[in-house]
């Protein structure tokens, strides 16, 4: 007979409406099995007491519904970052404000590294560095023998040196979309979106695989995710060949692994061979490792001003972004996923990439009608109340980006989209009055991974200047926790599992050490560590 454990905690704060809170939880065969007092299993036969946790507030494990298995990996390279950032084992990396203090930084890095090897960097945010933008006149400064790579943070843009370019022969002679050119019709060294920086990313061993599916990279964004709270979060573009099926397999299976994995293959090919590839990976699917969602990339970044927008376009005049994939592509890959009854998780930045992708959903839907069936937009920050109202209408859930407000909300209002539209970006309260399903998400590691501080940000919309930016789209604090938790296992089909802790749904919890409805700042709460199925994993 299979043993019940009733743990103790000085709360639990259960986001189940039923029962909003006690001070114990039974579990059995890894779920919740009662709530309540000391006694709340006892009808249940023979239980064992377990007070290791009496020092917790308990809340349900967070679900980051949008993040990327290289939030781990990224570390192995240089940062170079804007923002202070603490890396996978808590050590903190001071930021960088100026243009110097990055090549500085590089050319420290540079003099440690074997003759050979490429430098790699991560994290440059040049919207906010004063002067001149970095290119590979400040990279050749670093090393002119050396290939230099600096990954934005919004990894939809890079700089490299002039080794670097050459390396993939970008030239004047080049004639390509996102491969920026000064006055002198030399390439800056600035490479924006994924067809103009794959090339090189492969050449120096830096692409999104590469960083990802190694059993180190796996281990390390469990490791992420257990400092954060996280028991549930998505890896949304994963490339899931053979070889890393097996891995995920191995790794996930193994009773120390503290997350549940949800990988969503990257739409890199032919819709039918996508379709035919996510309906594989389903079959494999464990309870640690859901797979069948397939993730497609329409636009890029609004800090990048790569991001497809509506009238009347950037503030600064710049072009209108650049497609990832054709309006005709997203078209097809909609109609195909949909028939093959393949949720989608669909990255749309700018409101004319929204627009087009719902159009898409609503033809798709049309000729392929499958009720139930859950689609998500993807950050979806420009997005306004006609738009939700359309989403409602489709049955489509958003996943907001609501760190946008503190990280970049200054600048959108000054440098990207203005006051006004920035004013409703990542729009939580316009979704939700709509009806729409709503997330929120860090993009790990585009900002860092703290559905806590997601939270905060959806909650207060504060900037870094310390300003409200859009205070009509702040949403209530258990809003903005539901957001953290059913909000993304509703949209990731789990909510029947996870998300509250309600029995008869899997033992996963965070540690916290203060209360997440009554705390004043919810930056301001410590997580402990994390329950998995019952397991305890302590940070």
């Amino acid at each position: 007979m299979t043993a019940i454990t009733v743990f103790s905690a000085q709360k639990i704060v259960t986001l189940d409406p039923d029962q909003p809170q006690a001070t114990h939880v039974a579990v059995k065969d890894g779920r919740i099995l009662a709530l309540g007092d000391a006694s709340c299993a006892d009808q249940w036969g023979a239980v064992r007491h377990d007070d290791s946790l009496s020092d917790c507030i308990l809340a349900p494990g967070f679900v980051e519904g949008h993040a990327h298995m290289m939030a781990g990996a990224m570390w192995q390279y240089v940062y170079a970052g804007y923002h202070d950032r603490a890396d996978p084992n808590g050590k903190l990396w001071s930021g960088l404000s100026t243009l110097d203090a990055v090549v500085a930084r590089l050319k420290d890095q540079e003099a440690q590294l074997p003759e050979g090897q490429p430098l790699v960097a991560w994290g440059l945010d040049p919207i906010f560095l004063p002067g001149e933008r970095l290119s590979k006149v400040h990279l050749d400064q670093v090393s002119t023998t050396r290939a230099i790579m600096v990954m934005f943070s919004n990894f939809h843009l890079l700089c490299a040196n002039s080794v670097a370019l050459d390396m993939v022969g970008y030239g004047a002679h080049t004639n390509a979309e996102g491969v920026v050119k000064g006055t002198d019709g030399e390439p800056t060294g600035e490479l924006q979106e994924m067809a103009a920086m794959f090339p090189l990313m492969r050449r120096l061993g830096a692409d999104f695989r590469a960083l990802s599916m190694t059993d180190d990279a796996v281990k390390s964004y469990a490791q992420v995710c257990n400092r954060a709270g996280v028991t549930t979060a998505t890896d949304l573009y994963s490339t899931m060949e053979e070889r890393d099926l097996a891995r995920l397999l191995a790794l996930t299976g193994a009773d120390d692994f503290p997350l549940r994995l949800v990988p969503a293959l990257g739409a890199n090919a032919a819709p039918e061979t996508i379709s035919a590839r996510a309906l594989t990976l389903r079959a494999h699917s464990t309870d640690k490792l859901r797979m069948g969602a397939v993730k497609i990339m329409t636009d890029g970044s609004i800090q990048g001003w790569t991001a497809r927008v509506r009238w009347p376009g950037y503030v600064g005049g710049q072009p209108n972004g650049i497609w990832n994939t054709a309006p005709d592509q997203i078209r097809a890959l909609c109609l195909e996923m949909q028939r093959a009854g393949l949720p989608m998780h669909i990255h749309v930045n700018g409101d004319e990439a929204s627009e087009v992708t719902i159009e898409a959903l609503a033809q798709a839907k049309a000729a392929h009608p499958r009720p139930g069936l859950r689609h998500v937009l993807q950050h979806a920050q420009m997005m306004d109340a006609a738009q939700f109202a359309r989403a409602r209408e489709l049955d489509l859930c958003v996943n907001l980006f609501a760190n946008h407000i503190w990280y970049f909300g200054d600048q959108h209002a000054a440098l990207t989209i203005g006051e006004t539209r920035a004013a409703r970006m990542d729009a939580c309260r316009a979704a939700l009055d709509a009806g729409v399903g709503l997330s929120i998400h860090s993009d790990a590691p585009v900002t860092p991974l703290g559905p806590l501080f997601t939270a905060w940000c959806a909650e207060t919309r504060k900037t870094m200047s310390g300003r409200t930016l859009g205070a009509a789209q702040r949403i209530t604090r258990g809003q903005a926790l539901h957001a953290i938790t059913m909000g993304p296992a509703h949209s990731l089909g789990l909510d029947a599992e996870i998300g509250s802790i309600t029995p008869g749904k899997r033992a996963d919890f965070a540690l916290l050490d203060a209360c997440p409805l009554t705390t004043p700042d919810l930056r301001d709460i410590t997580v402990k560590g994390t329950v998995l199925g019952g397991t305890i994993f302590r940070t």
